[in-house]
């Protein structure tokens, strides 16, 4: 039940850079979870899954493990892909080992291993998100653009970054988008549970004791207040100022440009012509050209062995710990 409880408190009276799409599957969880019985629930869809294939190694007893997955691509390739997919969560202490989850706190500490590798020339961030929570999505977004100063990042939609997704993509050097992949929905959104309804009915009656006029905002045994309203509004307003100058300040768009798009979502060429993604191709295409270009800037410069590369980073990383 405690984790139940922790993500129930990240889910409801707090904003939230996800699809209207994705908030509905998260109410329904909580309604299934929580016993909450909501009944006026409206999902259209099934939401993606992350797939874990064994490949080629067979049984994961047998499939090397990720930190020797990452070494070998990165020294094969100079790239580091990092996967951003399913619910964005600000830390990985909100994570649930059976949904498809990203912390802002892991994706932060990958960026900067990727930042800080010499042997990494650049950072390809694999999105395939519908967005999550707006607490730290605005801190990692600029952590991400100051990385993006020390070496390229490139944002992949494959195949959606919408929302906090979106926030994610928009602060790499510049974003690929394929045929069908989607962006946008640049947009806040708070749900608040009103189950004194049901209490009536189960004939729960629940009296809150609180000093300072503010404690009892946003309760669910009692029908949303004025006063609560306008606090809840207040909050995703101001997520919404912040995304919209982000995005603004990202994309090198006017803030009203950002506002008009109304939290739409755009597909492929739509997607470049709203000047929120920068040219079209499948996502393995986009990886293949890219190694292409790396391999073809090392071999460009004075030759250096692998091992003398390999040599120089640890010597760094030894620095870095002394």
């Amino acid at each position: 039940m405690r984790p139940h409880l922790r993500l129930a408190s990240l889910l409801f009276n707090q904003p939230q850079l996800v699809t209207d799409h994705m908030m509905d599957l998260a109410m329904q969880w909580a309604s299934q979870s929580l016993h909450l019985n909501i009944v006026n629930l409206s999902v259209n869809g099934v939401q993606p899954q992350i797939m874990d294939d064994d490949g080629p190694y067979g049984g994961p007893e047998m499939r090397p493990s990720a930190s020797e997955r990452r070494a070998a691509v990165v020294a094969d390739t100079g790239l580091d892909i990092i996967p951003v997919s399913g619910i964005l969560v600000s830390r990985s202490a909100h994570m649930n080992a059976c949904e498809p989850m990203t912390s802002y706190e892991g994706l932060r500490g990958s960026v900067n291993q990727a930042a800080a590798d010499p042997m990494v020339e650049h950072i390809i961030l694999d999105i395939d998100t519908n967005g999550g929570s707006a607490t730290g999505a605005f801190e990692l977004a600029n952590d991400i653009r100051a990385a993006s100063q020390v070496k390229p990042i490139t944002a992949i939609v494959n195949f959606s970054a919408f929302s906090g997704g979106y926030l994610i993509a928009a602060a790499a050097s510049n974003i690929i988008v394929s045929q069908t992949s989607g962006v946008g929905s640049i947009g806040v959104i708070a749900k608040h549970v009103d189950v004194s309804k049901r209490d009536e009915q189960q004939g729960v009656k629940v009296t809150s004791v609180f000093a300072g006029d503010h404690k009892n905002d946003l309760t669910p045994h009692e029908p949303l207040s004025d006063q609560s309203l306008q606090f809840l509004q207040g909050m995703v307003q101001n997520s919404y100022e912040q995304f919209v100058d982000a995005i603004a300040n990202f994309r090198g768009l006017s803030t009203q440009a950002v506002k008009d798009t109304q939290a739409g979502i755009y597909f492929g060429k739509q997607g470049i012509d709203a000047k929120l993604a920068d040219s079209m191709e499948t996502p393995q295409a986009a990886v293949n050209r890219i190694a292409a270009e790396v391999r073809a800037s090392r071999s460009s410069r004075q030759p250096t062995s692998r091992r003398s590369v390999a040599a120089q980073a640890a010597a760094m990383n030894m620095l870095a710990r002394c």
